[in-house]
């Protein structure tokens, strides 16, 4: 079965055609670890493991790159105010080789509760510098780029295309709308590849070039870094929407202008996250995280399932009673699939009906290979779980692979979920049925404690554990 991928590039749903048979290059737009990711961030990152998911779950042999940006990316688009790494550091008191390796940690532990895949390689800008500065020698050397008195820029008069992706109006764009203004710019829509250090002091990450001593421009890592990676043209680019405009719009014209090919054949792009002020974002002050999620007693993946809801390409509406209802039904899905497994034995006799069990495969097939149609996926779970025409045990054989695309361990051991239970202590149990299970038992007796100190006791049982409140 086909699969089907919306391409931002040409605004519809496009039939996926590798560039090699049975495999696929992935190229996704990571973290600027200059501070914690929020929840938003991760609807992103989310939507791109739900791809993955997709084509692993259809046989593909996917390479996956998730840049690191650990440098160049300004507070602005544009190429004005400070590197975020460094106002990271002034804000925090540590370098930025520090919250770069502190943050980069705590993004892949957040990515990691929420289930998302790890990707085949990360790439982090600091360790392409070398690539980079190449890349910009090669546009030199096209005649694409100039020199001003605070950088390199890309002269984008000189590509005909410049803008496709976004579709941009360059005729009706205003200076300092899209793009900082200065008046050494050829052209308004002009970028930095690289920019100069200030001559009145000195940064923490500088490097030397043949056009002075600076660091790169955002846009420039992922044009070096996926090429290093994953090729002059690979498959898939992934984003948020809002990189269309600028950052993946950019990195289009640097890669094709130097390159001379096409750099991805498909662009996807997901949707916001909202709170009811709008779009969550770090320029606010305050932010959700995963951890606060945690805090408030639910578990990440009572976010995932949320998240799995709604279309990737739409945007959702963050509030508290939407989490609450994904954390019911979640929990509700989990112990259906646990009363399946205590019930199996007794329904050895029933005769499935293999038409029944196929329709459920291929309706779930069709919907994730419909442009990751993730609520229309969920919603064949829950009529394979009523379908009475099919016995416990090849519902779980039909949940288990279901999940492989899903990601919420629908069949993981953990304690017996109850609303009110908190997710920390879930989580500890998780943690302690895994050291039983590696034979590390002081870690499950210190975790055993760490659980019996917020109040509930952990009652070993045939096939599990459960959980006993001892709260006064």
């Amino acid at each position: 079965m086909d699969i089907t991928l919306f391409n931002t590039l040409g605004r519809e749903k496009q039939i996926f055609k590798p560039i090699t048979q049975g495999k696929a290059g992935v190229y996704t737009c990571g973290p600027t670890v200059y501070d914690y990711q929020h929840i938003g961030n991760f609807r992103t990152f989310m939507f791109e493991d739900f791809l993955k998911r997709v084509l692993m779950y259809n046989g593909y042999d996917v390479k996956h790159i998730m840049n690191i940006t650990d440098v160049g990316h300004l507070v602005s688009d544009g190429d004005e105010g400070e590197d975020k790494m460094e106002k990271g550091s002034e804000r925090t008191g540590k370098t930025v080789w520090e919250i770069a390796e502190y943050y980069t940690k705590v993004f892949m532990d957040d990515a990691k509760l929420l289930n998302i895949l790890p990707p085949e390689k990360y790439t982090k800008a600091t360790e392409y510098i070398k690539e980079q500065v190449d890349m910009i020698k090669c546009l030199e050397e096209k005649g694409f780029i100039y020199v001003t008195s605070d950088g390199v820029y890309f002269d984008t008069s000189k590509l005909s295309d410049y803008g496709k992706l976004a579709r941009l109006d360059i005729e009706g764009l205003e200076e300092g709308s899209r793009i900082g203004f200065n008046e050494e710019k050829k052209n308004k829509t002009d970028f930095a590849v690289w920019k100069f250090s200030p001559k009145d002091g000195r940064r923490q990450m500088e490097w030397d070039s043949p056009w002075g001593k600076g660091f790169p421009g955002w846009h420039l890592e992922c044009s070096a870094m996926s090429k290093a990676t994953l090729g002059v043209t690979f498959d898939i680019h992934c984003g948020g929407i809002d990189h269309v405009p600028v950052h993946h719009t950019n990195e289009i014209a640097q890669s094709e202008a130097c390159n001379g090919a096409e750099s991805a054949h498909y662009w996807m792009h997901g949707a916001f996250l909202e709170e009811e002020t709008g779009k969550m974002s770090k320029s606010k002050g305050e932010f959700l995280r995963v951890q606060t999620l945690i805090d408030k007693g639910y578990s990440p993946l009572d976010y995932r399932y949320m998240c799995l809801g709604t279309h990737y390409r739409k945007r959702l509406l963050f509030s508290w009673d939407v989490l609450d209802s994904a954390k019911t039904a979640r929990v509700r899905l989990k112990n259906r699939i646990k009363a399946l497994k205590e019930n199996a034995a007794n329904f050895t006799n029933i005769t499935n009906d293999s038409n029944s069990v196929n329709k459920f495969k291929d309706k779930f097939l069709a919907s994730i290979n419909d442009d990751l149609n993730m609520p229309e996926a969920l919603a064949v779970v829950w009529d394979t779980l009523k379908d009475e025409s099919i016995s416990p045990a090849a519902k779980l054989e039909m949940i288990s692979e279901f999940d492989r695309v899903l990601g919420l361990d629908l069949e993981k051991a953990e304690a017996e979920i109850k609303q009110d239970v908190p997710a920390e202590v879930i989580a500890l149990v998780n943690e302690r049925i895994a050291a039983k299970k590696a034979r590390d038992f002081k870690l499950a007796d210190e975790l055993r404690d760490k659980v019996k100190s917020l109040g509930f006791e952990i009652v070993d049982v045939k096939g599990g554990v459960k959980l006993k409140s001892i709260k006064n």
